[in-house]
């Protein structure tokens, strides 16, 4: 699955968090005249950032030790804004006092995003030992805010008050969120229940940091090695080149598969040695899980304690109903609904793929039952016979740049856009470029996009978006500043760089996300850009991968990278009559994940051995044993290195009705570059942020409630038979 990381840290969105994070300022807040004060005063984090486009962050000036000091300092002006608008003695009022958090806390923001993109994408061991030592205490500046009584005081009084009616819709929404927020953070807990809170969610931070960077650890520090052409066998040449590139940065001789995600899943596809495959995946899927100082077990069993605590301190049941509270599910219980309901129709779906596969590996004479490191490997069979479809040929017409370029069509037909590169802007890497995004008509700025695609040591794994800036305007305009990561490998030094029809389709998935936070046209930044409830969030970006398989961006960017050559339209027919192929497999590795995820969070206090755990929901749930979840629970990272999607990895399929549903507003208008639909789409759903609830927004752009019959076909699962009226 796809990550976004978009956040305004202090003050107060809590779309990740909603969780109260809390402090003891005296743990924090530095002596005047300390070395770290001394060092803030000079220290190019707290600076306002200038330079072109409203101001860029100053990546050409950070410096590691400027980290902690930043941090520091930015944490204590924080305070010191929040606690001026709670001693506020004027009477209540939005303008004095919601109006002035959304001001407050902007260098803390700055300095956060910076630290969180070295944190993410630069980590060293100088980056982790600050993470370490600030996570609780960043944590505890939170409750320090949340459980400010005086504040939350004004804050109810404006929330109750019968001017509220007055006020603008956004005003109006952006005051519930922030009084919505406060109370579930624990603003009207006893005075000994708001300092347990604080200690747990301190507790909380340290567990999540430490939980990161084992998984970090373990992508990074192991590999699989090959030594002898013959370990290659299967391999296409761009999938040789990226394992001699990775040996070459690693230091050692031969070739070496990585262990993260973008490595794995092509050898675990095409190399023809069982043996090595069944290496690469136990050492994947083993990763924070081998009992050494890198297990993640036992953190992920006190994490579950104490986020049950907190439920109960908070008045929860469980911390899965705390989660959905305000997402559009609403209750853990509908969301295991849906769940339940796509689950037995995708183990089916796997049944039937396996017999597949085992019936060729038979007729080849290969003498095997399927296993897990199988799966890929005979499935990829399975579909070039089935549908004269291979994957590698796929794979010669998709060029990372090709496909950023179609991207960028797309975004010019929906949106209006247009990008175009920049060089005047300070990058953290070598690796990252910049576009400036416009308003094709009117030429006007709307925001910056940078672009990191490639892995390196240090970069955690995966793809996500973030947001540097939200695009605001209560003050004047401020534009938006997003990127989209991801961790392509490498190739030989000038040669194109070949994706799959996969990662092609996560491009699209994560720069949805970015258009997402571009379209944003609202007044606060806490309600602008991608700020919206976790299950609607991945709504946008999956709406926008089914831009990729038309005929404008195929014809045009799907070009092969020898002969320039567009992909042949049988090799399309092909790609469309195989699109649910393999589905079963899909969706139940997803699935799985959510539905363990979902089960950890219902089971309250009890004490967990997650791996245990895991087993028996799985053996319960009767998961086919050809396959695993796609987040075993050690290596969750979604999940247990921080509270975003905990509770709510069901976040993927419930977004997908959605997908699903909406998609069908171009079907049965003029198609996918329908113009009028372009525009409702980004009318009601993109540009707004949460500003209005999600699901009155998704009736405004479709007419009618979202159906879950679009999902079933899409995946090529049979449409249960409607029950009939009670």
């Amino acid at each position: 699955m796809y990550e976004i990381f978009t956040r305004r840290f202090l003050p107060l969105f809590l779309v990740f968090a909603a969780a109260g994070i809390a402090l003891n300022m005296t743990n924090i807040i530095v002596p005047t005249g300390s070395a770290e004060t001394k060092d803030a005063i000079t220290n190019p984090l707290l600076e306002k950032w200038s330079g072109p486009y409203g101001g860029l962050p100053p990546f050409d000036k950070v410096k590691v030790t400027d980290f902690k000091p930043a941090l520091v300092e930015a944490m204590e002006q924080n305070l010191g804004e929040v606690m001026l608008i709670g001693a506020n003695k004027a009477a209540p009022t939005f303008e004095n006092t919601i109006a002035e958090m959304e001001r407050s806390g902007r260098v803390l923001t700055n300095v956060q995003t910076v630290f969180d993109i070295w944190s993410g994408s630069l980590s060293t061991p100088e980056v982790r030992a600050v993470e370490t030592e600030m996570g609780p205490k960043l944590a505890a500046l939170s409750d320090k805010i949340y459980q400010n009584e005086q504040l939350f005081k004004r804050i109810e009084a404006v929330f109750n008050s019968p001017e509220k009616a007055k006020l603008a819709p956004e005003q109006q929404r952006l005051t519930w969120v922030y009084y919505t927020n406060f109370v579930r953070s624990g603003a009207r807990l006893k005075p000994a229940e708001k300092t347990r809170l604080s200690e747990i969610n301190q507790k909380l931070s340290g567990l999540f940091t430490k939980f990161s960077q084992n998984l970090l650890s373990e992508e990074n520090d192991r590999f699989l090695t090959l030594t002898a052409e013959a370990d290659l066998a299967g391999l296409s040449q761009d999938l040789k080149d990226a394992a001699a590139n990775a040996a070459a940065s690693k230091k050692v001789k031969g070739w070496v598969i990585s262990n993260t995600r973008s490595s794995i899943d092509p050898f675990l596809t095409y190399s023809s040695r069982r043996d090595l495959r069944e290496k690469a995946w136990k050492m994947f899927i083993n990763r924070g899980d081998n009992g050494d100082t890198k297990d993640n077990n036992a953190g992920i069993s006190e994490i579950l304690q104490l986020r049950a605590e907190r439920a109960k301190l908070l008045g929860y049941e469980t911390h899965a109903h705390w989660r959905l509270e305000n997402t559009m599910a609403k209750t853990p219980e509908r969301a295991m609904e849906l769940m339940n309901s796509v689950w037995p129709a995708a183990i089916a779906r796997v049944k039937e793929e396996v017999a597949d596969m085992q019936k060729l590996a038979d007729k080849e004479g290969a003498k095997i039952k399927i296993e897990p490191w199988d799966y890929r490997f005979y499935s990829e069979k399975v579909r070039k016979e089935r549908y004269d479809l291979d994957q590698d040929e796929v794979k010669q017409y998709l060029q990372l740049d090709k496909i950023r370029e179609g991207m960028f069509f797309v975004a010019g037909e929906l949106f209006n856009f247009t990008f175009s590169p920049v060089t005047n802007v300070p990058v953290y890497h070598a690796d990252v470029k910049v576009w400036e995004v416009k308003d094709k008509t009117s030429g006007k700025h709307v925001g910056l996009w940078y672009f990191d695609p490639y892995a390196r040591d240090g970069k955690r794994s995966g793809a996500w978006m973030n947001a540097y800036r939200n695009q605001e305007r209560i003050d004047g305009e401020v534009t938006t500043i997003v990127s989209n990561n991801s961790n392509f490998v490498q190739g030989k030094s000038g040669e194109a760089v070949l994706i799959s029809w996969d990662d092609a389709t996560t491009m699209f998935h994560e720069f949805g996300h970015a258009l997402h936070g571009l379209s944003s046209n609202v007044t606060y930044p806490t309600v602008s850009g991608t700020n919206v409830a976790r299950d609607y969030v991945e709504f946008p970006s999956q709406l926008l991968e089914h831009w990729l398989s038309t005929p404008e961006v195929l014809q045009k960017f799907a070009v092969h990278y020898q002969t320039g050559k567009p992909i042949p339209q049988v090799l399309v027919d092909r790609i469309a009559k195989a699109s649910t192929f393999n589905e079963g497999f899909d969706t139940t590795e997803y699935l799985s994940s959510a539905l363990v995820d979902m089960k950890l969070h219902l089971a309250g206090d009890a004490k967990i051995d997650a791996d245990k755990f895991e087993r028996e929901t799985l053996a319960a749930l009767g998961m086919p044993n050809e396959l695993v979840m796609r987040h075993r629970t050690p290596q969750f990272g979604h999940v247990f290195s921080g509270d975003g999607y905990s509770a709510g990895y069901y976040s993927y399929l419930w977004s997908d009705v959605l997908t699903a549903d909406s998609y069908g507003a171009f079907v049965e208008g003029k198609g996918p570059y329908d113009k009028a639909v372009g525009e409702k789409l980004r009318k009601n759903i993109f540009s707004v942020g949460n500003t209005i609830d999600p699901a009155d927004a998704y009736r405004s752009f479709r007419g009618r409630d979202p159906q879950t019959d679009a999902l079933m076909i899409k995946r090529g699962f049979p449409v249960p038979a409607k029950q009939p009226a009670k």
